[in-house]
């Protein structure tokens, strides 16, 4: 008998057994630690959202929103549209980008009662919610949520900036196409169009299309579709865009429509003969941040009208370098050695219906990059680049809700940090992150939040606050309709844009609201 093969141990080394041991003793470089597990414990790791919930509940922004939602099951055993709008919000609030991360969120025992909902549902459920709703329906019914959002602030005077971004698919999506691409050439898209409030940093509409229809004429159509549904009083001071919205057929509409703007054009042969020959005129004049400009006029091929520009040059300075592509398809750089007497210039040109002088019109278009901040934070921070399906019906749904969540956190992180507009990196874990746990004693219901951020005697201070003002909101000013709560909200957050004052009420109230 082969006692060494015959003998099998009861309990194989690093094999555990005992699945309901109260803890775990581990060891580390403070000493032996016991673990426990208390799987009945209310917890969760986005434990001052209960916060953005008050913000939601005391502004009304949640409950029409989903009151509103034309979805619509016949099944009794379908899930309810708060629960799939209310998962939905939290998956975007966390930062997330697929479906399949909607998973985490799922063992938050305290958010979703908060939010009224029943349950957080599983990520195949929210991916097939809007399927087969119909498109009109869900346009509707967000743009109307949206111009919520943002139309008592359109009678101050504002920009509208338009610009486009590619978001790259790696499946068989509708409308994947090849198109413009800079970081992944050749790579299909999809195309979102998008319209800002500038420097506000507030979404007014977005359209995602296919990814070969990045050009600005495919924006045309939905911005002033948008403006022409605004009173006379709320249009836009002037409509902004880079190179790709500086076309005839562009100008032609705003022209026609009454609408101001300022575009960039594109460097062609003929803006390049307009160049040199200003060149060497005595009429440049400072434009501010090293720029120098010139006004002139042009009418280029295709344009039906003379139209204004304005040259603006900056000398480099130091030496130029240089990267092209050299023969055998490898990347070549260089720098190129001039003499002294050698000056050398970049060159911008814009073509305006505005009246102002150089100096402004230049500073109102360097103003205009802040939308490249926009799209950063939207697609890295807000799950713009994800949220992916089959048909883009259920993708452009999922931009725009991701747009309006965007816009309900951006004006709830202003409350807070009035001074400056805080990206979700960083107001997500000062605002958001913390542990929380939830218990209940006497009719009460407690929750207790362990922060770890730097700022967390700050935050609790900026907390009380808000919580102080919503307060006053649901009891002092409870006589006073929608449209002038929000108005007092809209005056505290954007403080400073309006150096103090109070929001001016708009002339006509919203008909959602009356």
């Amino acid at each position: 008998m082969d006692t060494k093969r015959d003998m099998k141990l009861a309990h194989p080394m690093g094999e555990w057994q005992d699945e309901d041991a109260e803890s775990i003793i581990i060891d580390t470089f403070a000493g032996r630690v016991h673990v426990e597990w208390d799987p009945q414990a209310e917890v969760t790791p986005l434990g001052q959202l209960p916060f953005f919930i008050n913000f939601l509940k005391s502004a009304e922004l949640f409950e029409p929103w989903v009151k509103d939602c034309p979805l619509s099951y016949l099944s009794p055993n379908a899930p309810s549209k708060r629960d799939v709008l209310g998962t939905m919000l939290l998956s975007v609030l966390a930062g997330h980008r697929r479906y399949a991360h909607v998973t985490t969120i799922r063992s938050d025992q305290v958010n979703p009662e908060m939010l009224g909902m029943k349950k957080v549902l599983s990520e195949d459920s929210v991916r097939r919610a809007f399927s087969k709703t119909m498109p009109e329906k869900c346009k509707e019914w967000q743009q109307k949520h949206l111009r919520r959002c943002w139309e008592m602030l359109l009678y101050e005077p504002w920009i509208l900036d338009m610009d486009a971004t590619v978001k790259p698919l790696y499946g068989h999506q509708e409308g994947a196409a090849v198109g413009f691409n800079p970081h992944k050439p050749g790579r299909p898209s999809h195309a979102f169009h998008t319209s800002f409030i500038a420097n506000l940093r507030l979404i007014l509409d977005v359209e995602v299309k296919p990814g070969n229809q990045t050009a600005g004429k495919y924006s045309r159509s939905g911005v002033f579709e948008l403006i022409k549904r605004l009173p006379v009083d709320a249009r836009p001071a002037f409509i902004r865009g880079d190179s790709a919205f500086g076309n005839e057929d562009m100008m032609r509409e705003a022209e026609e429509a009454g609408i101001l703007y300022l575009f960039k054009l594109r460097l062609t042969r003929n803006v390049q003969r307009l160049v040199e020959k200003l060149f060497y005129k005595q009429e440049w004049v400072a434009a501010g941040q090293g720029f120098e400009g010139i006004e002139s006029t042009l009418k280029l091929q295709g344009w039906s009208r003379i139209r204004r520009v304005i040259v603006l040059r900056r000398e480099l300075k130091g030496q130029v370098a240089l990267a092209h592509q050299a023969e055998e398809g490898q990347q070549e750089f260089e720098f190129i050695r001039t003499g002294e007497a050698v000056k050398r210039y970049e060159y911008g040109v814009v073509v305006t219906s505005l009246k102002e002088e150089i100096l402004p019109i230049a500073q109102f278009y360097r103003d205009r990059a802040d939308v490249e901040n926009n799209f950063d934070e939207l697609k890295n921070q807000w799950g713009w680049g994800g949220f992916t399906t089959q048909d883009l019906h259920r993708c452009q749904v999922m931009a725009q809700n991701t747009a309006l969540i965007y816009n309900w956190w951006s004006i709830f992180a202003r409350l807070a940090i009035p001074e400056r507009h805080a990206e979700a990196i960083t107001s997500r874990p000062l605002l958001m992150e913390a542990v929380g746990r939830k218990t209940t004693h006497s009719g009460q219901t407690h929750l207790i939040l362990t922060s770890a951020h730097g700022n967390r005697r700050a935050l609790k201070r900026i907390m009380g606050r808000l919580s102080h003002f919503f307060e006053w909101l649901r009891t002092s000013a409870e006589q006073l309709s929608w449209a002038e709560r929000w108005r007092q909200i809209l005056s505290r957050a954007l403080i400073k844009f309006l150096r103090g004052r109070a929001l001016a009420p708009p002339p006509l109230l919203l008909e959602f609201n009356s």
